[in-house]
């Protein structure tokens, strides 16, 4: 997930909400149902927050569960 990040780091909530809804179309461009993601993730919002606050450990392939 990590590497897919924009390099800035940030906390700001409304920053991460429109990683996550990029991330929701590029799923729908590719055919993946929105309910296969909820199922799999739960919070889109919420990984991606938690790959931003952690992406030391993800880029150095350190297994972390989020």
């Amino acid at each position: 997930m990590a590497e897919h990040l924009p390099d800035a780091v940030t906390n700001d909530p409304a920053a991460i909400n429109d990683l996550a809804d990029q991330a929701m179309e590029a799923a729908d461009r590719e055919g993946i149902a929105v309910s296969e993601i909820y199922e799999e993730v739960g919070s889109v919002f919420e990984v991606i927050a938690a790959a931003m606050q952690h992406r030391d450990g993800f880029a150095r392939g350190r297994s972390r569960r989020v």
